[in-house]
């Protein structure tokens, strides 16, 4: 059955809400966020699907090999063993 002009204006103007409020969405996941979990964690979101979660101490370690790990991936990439998600 085909939809009425005013039917198709209305599906048309909720269509550009849902974009509106999924490109928002998608706007925000960018964005990093932390928060500190009930047993002491410092969880970063806004990375992928799930939280990164690691206590205090070990993002200090993390944070000092930065260099390494850095140079690592670039090693990696070079060599073409990498996929870039976007």
């Amino acid at each position: 059955m085909a939809m009425t002009e005013q039917e198709l204006r209305a599906r048309v103007e909720q269509l550009e809400k849902d974009n509106a409020r999924l490109t928002q969405k998608v706007l925000t996941r960018t964005k990093l966020s932390c928060k500190v979990g009930e047993k002491g964690g410092v969880s970063v979101y806004g990375l992928g699907r799930f939280p990164v979660t690691l206590y205090a101490e070990q993002w200090g370690r993390l944070f000092a090999a930065q260099g390494d790990i850095q140079d690592f991936i670039a090693t990696a990439d070079a060599a073409g063993r990498l996929t870039h998600k976007e």
